[in-house]
């Protein structure tokens, strides 16, 4: 089978930076937090009463009222995005050869945790009638955006949801690319989304102490890599990307934003909710990544880094970039964005898929903000950038994501020659 080119045509986003591309990737570039307290619920009895909320998205912009009606807020945010880059991609599906040649494959962590709260909640406190709304269960399946993103555009082709866990947009983008690169999709939308601020969320990641709980100062809380990080942000939001094999691309005279070439999955089989210490898993990951992109690390010029603020994740995924440098720290420059957005879970991968595509665009490395302090165990040599943006060439960008289970995930993007 001859293996097809896989290029990136089209981006939209939506994140505590802003609702749309160029608001995100100019708040990231100016090194913005996008924490504050939280005002979905009362936040009174949490040990967290922070995170990183999305400000003024009004669906209505991009949904009719029935898409807003009958979806969760996970769903909405997909929708949003995926219309974002559809048009940002000026596809036209009426234009394919077939509606069978373009697809979805759209990640998510939680799905709609939020609808299954509120109905759990409203069927437990009305004693009289207890009922459930009619769409709860199209609403809260963690595959419902990718079936609705399909139905909004009318592709008829690959269409499922990877779930793996904070590694999901990942996994989705990678499976993207393989079907695009084995010539059984043209066009697929993927990315991912999750709306996780909510009672049972945020409540269930303190009782695993995963999240800061630096209520006095919200902005500084996502410190990764810094000796003081005690636990990552929540955020909110979804990105999506659309991949096309770029024979159809440039027939079409696409705008070509990067190619993606190479992608890998792992597991740690170590720990539930750890990374494992020495980052075995990571390290094998973004070797098969590089291996199947042609390149050694040293060629890479962005490293995106999973790095979420916790005191072991961070650590473990330095181990294992350090020991694929193999003490050549020279050109290499990483970044963790998380520092900004929050924790996306599942839509992070997208996110940081569209911030590492950037980047190359636009010779700029973000920063990793609230890193004043280095962990010392830190290998010296390793550049990470932290404080303010970087200006230098970024032809090869990678990003990691790494998800509760010991789901690994690596995505290989490159500049488009």
């Amino acid at each position: 089978m001859n293996s097809k080119r896989v290029v990136i045509t089209g981006l939209g986003a939506l994140s505590a930076l802003g609702n749309d591309v160029k608001t995100n990737w100019q708040n990231a570039k100016e090194g913005k937090s996008g924490a504050g307290a939280i005002t979905y619920f009362n936040t009174e009895k949490f040990k967290t009463r922070f995170a990183c909320e999305i400000q003024g998205f009004d669906p209505s912009l991009k949904l009719d009222r029935n898409e807003i009606k009958r979806s969760d807020l996970y769903t909405q945010y997909g929708l949003y995005v995926a219309a974002e880059a559809m048009e940002d991609a000026g596809l036209d599906v009426s234009q394919l050869a077939s509606p069978f040649d373009a697809g979805v494959i759209w990640g998510t962590s939680q799905g709609g945790m939020g609808t299954f709260e509120r109905e759990m909640k409203g069927f437990y406190e009305n004693d009289s009638s207890p009922r459930f709304n009619p769409f709860f269960i199209p609403k809260y399946l963690v595959n419902m955006a990718s079936g609705v993103i399909s139905m909004k555009f009318g592709l008829m082709g690959i269409n499922y949801t990877p779930v793996t866990a904070c590694a999901s947009s990942n996994s989705a983008i990678m499976d993207a690319f393989n079907y695009i690169k084995w010539g059984k999709a043209k066009v697929i939308i993927t990315g991912g989304s999750d709306a996780p601020i909510t009672e049972g969320s945020m409540g269930g990641f303190n009782a695993l102490k995963a999240l800061s709980t630096r209520n006095d100062n919200p902005e500084l809380a996502s410190r990764p890599f810094d000796a003081d990080r005690e636990g990552f942000v929540m955020g909110e939001g979804a990105a999506a990307l659309i991949l096309e094999e770029y024979d159809h691309a440039k027939k079409r005279g696409a705008k070509i934003y990067a190619e993606v070439v190479g992608a890998a999955m792992t597991a740690d089989a170590y720990h539930l909710t750890a990374t494992h210490p020495e980052g075995s898993g990571a390290r094998q990951c973004m070797k098969l990544a590089l291996e199947e992109a042609g390149l050694a690390i040293q060629e890479v010029d962005y490293l995106n880094a999973h790095a979420t603020s916790t005191p072991t994740g961070d650590l473990s995924e330095i181990k294992a970039i350090s020991s694929l440098l193999d003490g050549k720290y020279d050109k290499l420059h990483i970044s963790a964005t998380k520092s900004m957005t929050g924790h996306l879970l599942g839509a992070a991968g997208a996110i940081e898929a569209i911030l590492s595509v950037k980047a190359i665009n636009e010779g700029i490395v973000p920063p990793t903000i609230n890193t004043e302090n280095l962990d010392p165990a830190i290998p010296k040599g390793i550049q990470i950038v932290t404080k303010e943006a970087l200006e230098k060439m970024v032809k090869v960008a990678l990003s990691n994501t790494f998800g509760f289970g010991g789901h690994n995930a690596t995505v290989v993007f490159k500049e488009f020659v």
